[in-house]
């Protein structure tokens, strides 16, 4: 299933900064340096300094529909599937 990323964006939960990615190698940490983001609407990276619990996920994905009437159904239920289960996220 391919995704489309509308927005790329984290909250850290040390310093309450939130940061966003907006563009391909925009690599931007937030001002404690426990927490940053990366890839802008390309991909979804994320690192920290102690743990995945450092951020709260704050990105809009959608699934990337190619155009075609007959796959209506079958981006729908991705979507829904999205909705109801995490993606894996580079760290």
């Amino acid at each position: 299933m391919n995704i489309r990323i509308i927005r790329n964006a984290i909250r850290c939960n040390h310093c309450g900064d939130i940061i966003e990615s907006t563009s391909v190698h925009d690599f931007r940490m937030c001002h404690c340096g426990c927490v940053s983001v990366d890839g802008g609407h390309e991909y979804l990276r994320r690192c920290f300094t102690y743990s995945p619990v450092d951020f709260t996920d704050l990105s809009e994905i959608e699934p990337a529909g190619d155009g075609d009437p007959e796959n209506d159904n079958e981006d729908r239920q991705a979507k829904n599937r999205m909705a109801s289960s995490a993606f894996v996220l580079s760290f």
